[in-house]
């Protein structure tokens, strides 16, 4: 059983200190965090602020520790305010209405630091290379992050939920139906080399998972054929990433997480062509791959199921096309 781990960095600015947590916030590691906040008011500081970008969970016992130590500083005139919480610590802290005593309005940003079953349904529409896999990456209040499959399988519900609001009132609505997107997701999970991306502010607002296909013994197997012997000769690429599911948030603001979401997958699986595929009726899904940059290289046959699907591809680098 994996040991949960929190890593703790304090940095000091006068009165004011900024504590950066990495990890995630449960009953192993809740010690850890109710001493680190009750030595900053120990040693006097009047401004605490906890800094949750790399922070991946947190439980009812660590709200407990934020909100006692919150009402503590507030007691000697103090402050202290979370920064950046994932998705399930911003549930967390609505279900409580905890909220308004832990987060500002709008969230503030914190100091800087010195340092088939493989057919897709689209919705609408760093970063750097070296970064590892698992560190999120913060842009535009929009933060990127790698989950495992234990975390995914704890944000399953919330996934398909937004799924289901991303193609709602949409043409590719008829497409979608959640019972076979949490499928998709289950069966994607197993395969090697899985990995999934979600994009979040205070809320979950996009995702996209797949795994790779090459010449390191993963595959794309359907049955007699494989995806690989279908794709190379259309791409006259070996080594690909299937994307099995992009799914975004259908606002104005956020209308380039799918593209970000999608490069940073490929970034990640170290390839440099990605490909989904669709339902060849799903004119909503196919408009929404191509504003992102896709290239449609018709159906093709081999595949289990009842129709044939269409490929479409992706490149590394390839921009979405321009918006009016």
């Amino acid at each position: 059983m994996a040991v949960s781990r929190l890593d703790i960095h304090r940095r000091n600015r006068g009165e004011r200190t900024l504590v950066t947590l990495a990890g995630d916030i449960g009953p192993a590691t809740t010690p850890l965090l109710r001493a680190a906040v009750e030595q900053c008011l120990l040693d006097g500081v009047t401004e605490i602020d906890i800094d949750l970008t790399t922070v991946g969970s947190c439980d009812a016992r660590g709200l407990d520790v934020l909100l006692s130590a919150a009402r503590r500083a507030g007691r000697v005139h103090a402050r202290l305010r979370l920064h950046h919480p994932c998705a399930q610590i911003a549930r967390l802290l609505d279900a409580t209405g905890s909220t308004s005593l832990l987060l500002t309005a709008p969230v503030s940003p914190v100091p800087p630091t010195a340092s088939s079953d493989h057919m897709s349904t689209a919705t609408r529409a760093p970063e750097d290379p070296a970064r590892r896999p698992d560190q999120p990456v913060l842009r535009d209040g929009i933060r990127l992050r790698r989950l495992t499959r234990r975390q995914t399988e704890d944000m399953r519900e919330d996934i398909a939920d937004l799924a289901a609001q991303s193609v709602a009132g949409t043409v590719g609505e008829a497409y979608h139906d959640r019972g076979d997107f949490l499928h998709r997701l289950a069966v994607t999970a197993h395969h090697p080399g899985f990995a999934l991306l979600v994009a979040e502010t205070t809320v979950l607002v996009g995702c996209a998972f797949g795994f790779p296909v090459g010449s390191d013994g993963s595959d794309g197997r359907q049955g007699g054929g494989t995806l690989q012997e279908i794709i190379q000769p259309l791409t006259s690429c070996a080594r690909f990433v299937v994307l099995t599911q992009v799914v975004a948030h259908p606002h104005a603001q956020h209308r380039d997480i799918a593209h970000r979401l999608q490069q940073r997958l490929l970034t990640d699986l170290h390839s440099s062509l990605a490909v989904t595929l669709l339902h060849p009726a799903d004119r909503g899904a196919r408009a929404a791959f191509s504003s992102w940059g896709w290239q449609n290289m018709g159906e093709v046959v081999g595949l289990p199921g009842p129709v044939a699907p269409c490929v479409l591809t992706l490149s590394a680098g390839e921009q979405p096309l321009a918006r009016r």
